[in-house]
This record gives C-alpha cells, sequence and structure tokens, in this order.
C-alpha cells in the first residue's frame, strides 16, 4: 500500500537488523523466525497470538520472540500498526549472552509481551541510533546494558545449557527444512510421525502451534527470502524452493512479507547500491 514504509537497517557493528513497519494494517499468518525479535509497539493496537497464548498488545508495550516461535497478529483498533524491532541471530546471540553472563548459551525469553514496559524508551532510543547510523560506542553500551536487563529479568540465567525447541515431531521437521525444495506429501509426513493424516495434523498443529503445510511454507519463504536478496529471480527462485508455480509463491510471499517476490528483490538490489556509497549504514523496504 502506498501509505506503508517497511525498512530495515543492519549494523555491522552490533551485528543485528533494526526493522520498521508504519501503516501497516496487514495480517500476518501463523509463522516462525530462525532468529530472536525485541520489537515494541509505537502506534497502533493489535492481537496477537504465540506460543499458544493470546494478547492485545498496546503502545508502549514490548515484544520478544525466540527462534522458532510460532506467532501470528492483526489489527484490532482499525488503526495502521507503528512497530520496530531489532533481530538478532542465534549466533550473535550466544557471543551476547556470553558477554553478559559468562557462559555461552542460547537464552529462552520466558514472557512474549511486557506491558507498558519501563525498557521501551531504551529500546525506542537504540533502534533510532542504528537507524540513524551512531558510529559512537553510546550505541554499543545503550545495547549492552538494554540487553542486559531483558536477559536478566526475563530468562532463567542459572541454567547454562542451549534453547530447546520442543521435541515433538522434530524428526519431521527436520526432514521438510532438508527437502523443503522437493515434493513433499501428507502421507510422507504421516507415515514418518506414525499417525493418520488426520492425527498428524491435529497433534502437530497443537504441540507446534502451525499446521504441517504453513511450516512448511514459511521456511520455503525464509529461503525465498535469501535467495531474493542475493538477486536471483522470483521464477527461480519459485522453482529452488519448492513452490509449484511462480503464481503460487507470489501470492504466498506477498501474503506473509505484504510486497512481491520482485518487489522484494528490487528493494535489496537498490540497497546495495547505497551500501557502496555508505557502508555504515544501509536501508532497504521489507
Amino acid at each position: 500500500m502506498p501509505d506503508e514504509i517497511r525498512t530495515v537497517h543492519y549494523d555491522a557493528g552490533l551485528q543485528v537488523e533494526a526493522y520498521r513497519f508504519v501503516g501497516v494494517k496487514q495480517k500476518f499468518p501463523p509463522h516462525f523466525h530462525d532468529y530472536y525479535v525485541i520489537g515494541f509497539i509505537e502506534g497502533g493496537q493489535r492481537y496477537l497470538e504465540c506460543r499458544q497464548r493470546e494478547y492485545i498488545i498496546n503502545p508502549g508495550d514490548i515484544i520478544i520472540f525466540n527462534p522458532r516461535d510460532v506467532h501470528t497478529c492483526e489489527q484490532v483498533d482499525g488503526l495502521a500498526l507503528d512497530y520496530r524491532c531489532i533481530n538478532i541471530e542465534s549466533h550473535r546471540m550466544v557471543e551476547i549472552a556470553r558477554e553478559i553472563t559468562g557462559r555461552s548459551y542460547l537464552p529462552a525469553f520466558t514472557q512474549t509481551v511486557l506491558c507498558q514496559s519501563e525498557f521501551a524508551p531504551s529500546l525506542k532510543e537504540l533502534h533510532a541510533m542504528i537507524c540513524e547510523g551512531e558510529s559512537d560506542f553510546i550505541k554499543e553500551e545503550q545495547f549492552f546494558l538494554l540487553m542486559g536487563q531483558l536477559i536478566q529479568e526475563y530468562t532463567d540465567v542459572s541454567v547454562c545449557g542451549t534453547y530447546e525447541e520442543r521435541a515433538g515431531f522434530q524428526d519431521v521437521c527436520d526432514y521438510m527444512e532438508t527437502n523443503f525444495a522437493g515434493a513433499i506429501s501428507l502421507d510422507n509426513l504421516s507415515d514418518m510421525a506414525g499417525l493418520s493424516k488426520y492425527h498428524f495434523i491435529r497433534s502437530f498443529t497443537r504441540e507446534r502451534g502451525i499446521s504441517p503445510y504453513s511450516y512448511l511454507e514459511t521456511v520455503r519463504i525464509g529461503h525465498a527470502k535469501k535467495m531474493l536478496e542475493q538477486g536471483t529471480p522470483p521464477a527461480d527462485t519459485a522453482l529452488l524452493t519448492g513452490f509449484s508455480d511462480q503464481s503460487h509463491f507470489s501470492n504466498f510471499f506477498k501474503r506473509f512479507i505484504g510486497l512481491t517476490p520482485r518487489q522484494y528483490m528490487r528493494i535489496f538490489m537498490n540497497d546495495r547500491r547505497k551500501e557502496h556509497a555508505l557502508p555504515t549504514k544501509g536501508a532497504k523496504d521489507i
């Protein structure tokens, strides 16, 4: 939509991304990310479901998603969303945890929504510094102070280990993530689980919070985004990620991302030219 703004800035020093959605009214279907998301609501109100719990999120709330936390959201007040977040890859979070706690592990955040959080102003300030290309170490200081507070207060720092996903149907999930580009059938998956198709669908959805097909399509979209970012044409991307045809791929991609694959690819291509001119700061529509 013409009134929407969707941008992302990558900070090479912090090794994180700062996303912003402005004017977004789109409903996002159940999906997950392979990275941590720490976001806050600047404007608008949304219904959020995550880890089989329901929330109404409002301005001033902070949202935290662990990797693979299945979530969905939609507007409830008729107002467009103004949302900003910082995305942190798992390998980077291990480094952050080691810096803060002295141990290398993946923290598991226990709360999805921090209502009217006292940390929201700090997160907003940090997000602005990333987007504006702040070069002084005040940005890094703010980052580690904020992450230290969140890890200390909203994870069990006494546990030294790795963040573990729910074990149910892990073999099925591993199979889909390895073979996403090929033809995967419900027969394959239900046989692997040792259940009838009906009971497999119901059990998988109850355990994972997302249907088997939506899980597979989310994996495919994740790989497709990476290919488009590298300039792979949408038609080739559709073929390489297992979609039945380009039309199906385009429709599903737009439903999840809010842009067509070609629009998404062009923005990343434009951003490469910007990064060549300004290597410390880049912006691209998502």
